[in-house]
């Protein structure tokens, strides 16, 4: 019974957290405002929650990581994909190496392979916090596209460097072949099993459909659970399940583009998992806040064993961490974009060199998260002759204060950083908007005119269906008219988004008046709902 009361109040701390940040007089990072609350339940309850790790990956990881491949721009994905990989790949072995060197020169208690551990477990980014960061800063599209991108892929190079670290600390041997075999597998298996988890589970749902049917809730079930599955079935196999997600996800938004779904369960699918990311996300920050008072007391304790009586010792070693990946990652973007700008001279394109604040913006963004928090937790208590790992708290407790330390630093830093910054404008998407609206236009009036011409064959109402036709063709040839006369496509977006406006207004006028009628007992409870209902769905195509 304790147990669900503490997720219950876990669930209050995620809804609380959004009140405070807008209630407070001052800007504050959601992540740290929910890291604080979950310290708070961890006072209040005397004991946080006991994090098993294996658990933890399973429940919230799967689902997340797919929708962010899901919901991720993937012609952005693409166009940038060697900016992506040379982040997911090269940056985070170069992480591992030099910041290995840094905490073993720092800390010469930790033993070399531990210290290459802790680097391993630090060098990935998190998706959910770089996605909780991001979305309250004015960062461009396409950098946190790139930053997106680079979350979703360098978690398997992290971890398999992480486990060989953890390996050769327990055993004293390492082998480059092996981890770079092991890499191989992790990586190709778990993209292509989670590519086929989403094909044939797709697939099968089809099928049923069309020759059984199905619950009007089956798809937004089965989407919820392939994540799961992808995830599983790697994990099964040796290979990395949070690359399996990630490939679902980016699977799914290609099965997506089929249309065979219907409207309103695209609506409904979306609001379920809108909720799911929202709970998961504010839960995994509770989470952390509540293991800190323990890793705090251990922390402080292993300070101690190692030779340092003064726990400041603790805030100077996190800090020198943090500030050394950020280092890191500046002289990594840096050097790539100088290779950049260089290979576009040589082959005689123009190269447009970035201001310098997006560079800074770029270090700040490597926020790390819950996978660092997870991975950690998964060192071992005890050595093969039955000693305790050595440093293990220490380590736990520096990931998690490099955690919070990258949070506070992005929070705080890239609003600031980037407020002002003026940019090119990005013209791509405002044509593509154009082009799609313009081509739909023709497609809706020729159906309409074929649905026209059907029913005049077969009815007597040929005045009504003519004047219906009339209007609905005449929504749709305003939009192509607009197109052709002299009007900018900033006057017409413009134009547009006023009316837009007004369409909203006269949208929730209707609402109200059906919610009072309901209230007034004038109409049922079943009619407001579907009134309700057709009302929504009609705003949320101008939303």
């Amino acid at each position: 019974m304790e147990s669900v009361e503490l997720v219950l109040v876990m669930l209050l701390a995620v809804v609380a957290s959004g009140y405070l940040v807008r209630v407070a007089p001052f800007s504050l990072p959601l992540p740290l405002v929910q890291i604080a609350l979950g310290a708070l339940i961890a006072g209040g309850f005397h004991h946080g929650v006991t994090l098993d790790p294996e658990i933890f990956f399973l429940l919230f990881l799967p689902p997340l990581l797919f929708l962010d491949g899901w919901r991720i721009p993937k012609d952005g994905l693409f166009r940038d994909r060697g900016a992506i990989l040379a982040l997911a790949l090269g940056l985070v072995v170069f992480t591992v190496v030099g910041a290995g060197f840094l905490i073993h020169w720092m800390i010469p208690a930790m033993p070399a392979a531990v210290a290459f551990a802790l680097a391993a477990i630090v060098s990935p980014t998190d998706p959910v916090a770089v996605s909780s960061i991001t979305a309250r800063a004015p960062i461009p599209k396409r950098l946190l596209h790139i930053l997106e991108g680079e979350s979703l892929l360098n978690d398997a190079t992290g971890l398999v460097c992480f486990r060989f670290a953890v390996a050769a600390a327990v055993t004293g041997s390492f082998s480059l072949a092996s981890a770079s075999l092991t890499f191989l597998w992790l990586a190709l298996a778990g993209l292509g099993l989670g590519v086929g988890v989403t094909l044939v589970v797709s697939s099968a749902q089809r099928w049923l459909s069309q020759h059984v049917g199905e619950e009007s809730g089956s798809p937004i079930l089965i989407s919820l659970l392939i994540p799961f599955g992808a995830y599983l079935l790697a994990e099964q196999l040796q290979a990395s399940g949070i690359l399996a997600a990630v490939a679902a996800g980016v699977t799914m938004s290609y099965v997506e583009l089929t249309g065979r779904a219907l409207a309103t369960t695209r609506v409904q699918r979306a609001a379920v998992w809108n909720t799911v990311q929202l709970a998961l996300n504010g839960t995994m920050f509770v989470l952390l806040g509540e293991q800190l008072p323990d890793m705090l007391r251990g922390a402080v304790a292993s300070v101690r064993q190692s030779g340092h009586l003064n726990p400041g010792w603790l805030a100077v070693y996190a800090l020198a961490i943090t500030l050394g990946l950020a280092l890191l990652r500046f002289i990594w973007v840096w050097v790539s974009l100088r290779r950049a700008l260089f290979k576009a001279r040589r082959r005689g394109t123009p190269g447009t060199r970035p201001h310098w604040r997006l560079l800074l913006a770029t270090s700040l963004a490597g926020v790390r998260g819950a996978i660092t928090l997870a991975g950690v937790m998964t060192l071992p208590l005890l050595m093969p002759d039955g000693t305790p790992f050595p440093a293990r708290d220490l380590a736990v407790f520096l990931a998690t204060a490099v955690i919070l330390l990258s949070l506070l630093m992005a929070s705080v830093g890239l609003p600031r950083l980037l407020k002002g910054l003026v940019l090119p404008e990005e013209p791509t998407a405002s044509q593509e908007e154009d082009l799609a609206r313009h081509d739909a236009a023709i497609a809706a009036i020729a159906a309409v005119e074929k649905v026209q011409r059907a029913e005049l064959r077969e009815t007597f109402d040929a005045d009504l269906h003519t004047q219906a036709a009339a209007r609905v063709i005449a929504l749709y040839q305003r939009r192509l008219d607009g197109g052709a006369t002299g009007e900018s496509a900033g006057q017409l977006r413009k134009a547009e988004q006023i009316e837009r406006t007004l369409r909203v207004a006269a949208l929730q006028a209707e609402r109200e008046v059906v919610f009072n009628l309901a209230r007034h007992r004038r109409i049922s409870d079943e009619t407001s709902r579907r009134l309700v209902r057709e009302i929504d769905l009609m705003e949320a195509r101008y939303r």
